[in-house]
Formats: structure tokens, C-alpha cells, sequence
């Protein structure tokens, strides 16, 4: 049944990684030169800050594509998405939320990879850089999809207990 509350999980699941595709992840700035590095879910860019801290002409590092991230986050909520129509086939449902928490915790290291690897080389700063709204996202997603399998693990119990005493 689609009323249950794993659809709800599941289709808060979506919205989240929907919104983390125009959230920033992470930012670091060069106290220097006043020139911040920002990653979102498609690319790595940075710009000069200006006297109010606001973002002003584009900053001397090249764009870089971190198209991984976009593609993984909407991968995660396409099969969230699908999930929730599998509800005839709880087994099925399992798989694939055992498949979402790969592509989450994928998600989550390609979101570390660029933060740390490759942001982290073209801004030498003494700080790591600080975590944005948008890098909290997949972390919720990865709860909300835990919750899921653990309702749709009860129904599944529950079928199967009802079945043993017929």
C-alpha cells in the first residue's frame, strides 16, 4: 500500500537529494586574497568576496566539473522515487534501498573527494573549509532511508508471521 509511512520517508528521501542539487556542499576562502571556493553538486568554481563578503568577479581557479555528485544525488532520488511504487514487492523494495544506501554513502565520499582532495590543493588556507547546507543533505537522506527499510522490514515480518499461523 503507498499510504504507508516508508512512502513518506522515501519521498522525503527524493526531496532531499533533489535539494541538495542547488544547495552549496562546501566553501572554503583564502583569507589572503579574499578569493572563496565553493562546491556544489555540478562544479567546483571560485570567486572574489567583496567588502560586504558577497561573491563579486569570478576568482583566478579554473572551474572544475564535479558532475559525480549531481548524477549520484539524482540517481538517489529517482530510486527512492521508484521504491515507493514497489510497494506489491517488499523484497524488492529492500534490495533497493540496500542500493540507495550505496549510492548515498557514494555520494557522500564524492562530496569528501572534492571537498578535501581536490578543493583543499587549489586554496592553501590554514582551515579545512566549512560545510554548507547542502553537505548535510545525503546524511539525511541516509537516516531517512534506514527508517525506510526498517518499515518495510516490519511489513515484511509481519506478512510472513500472519502467513506461519494460517
Amino acid at each position: 500500500m503507498i499510504q504507508r509511512i516508508q512512502t513518506v520517508f522515501l519521498a522525503l528521501l527524493a526531496i532531499a537529494m533533489i535539494a541538495m542539487l542547488f544547495l552549496p556542499l562546501w566553501s572554503k576562502t583564502d583569507p589572503v586574497t579574499g578569493e572563496e571556493l565553493v562546491l556544489t553538486a555540478w562544479n567546483l568554481k571560485s570567486h572574489f568576496l567583496n567588502e560586504q563578503g558577497e561573491p563579486g568577479s569570478a576568482g583566478s581557479i579554473p572551474q572544475q566539473g564535479a558532475i559525480a555528485i549531481g548524477m549520484l544525488a539524482i540517481a538517489a532520488a529517482v530510486i527512492a522515487v521508484y521504491e515507493i511504487f514497489q510497494y506489491k514487492s517488499r523484497l524488492n523494495q529492500m534490495k533497493l534501498g540496500l542500493l540507495n544506501t550505496l549510492i548515498l554513502m557514494g555520494t557522500l565520499g564524492a562530496m569528501l573527494y572534492y571537498a578535501y582532495f581536490v578543493g583543499s590543493d587549489l586554496i592553501v588556507a590554514g582551515e579545512k573549509g566549512t560545510y554548507e547546507a547542502g553537505f548535510f543533505m545525503p546524511l539525511l537522506a541516509l537516516v531517512l532511508n534506514s527508517l525506510a527499510n526498517r518499515f518495510i522490514r516490519r511489513d515484511e515480518n509481519l506478512v510472513r508471521s500472519v502467513d506461519r499461523l494460517r
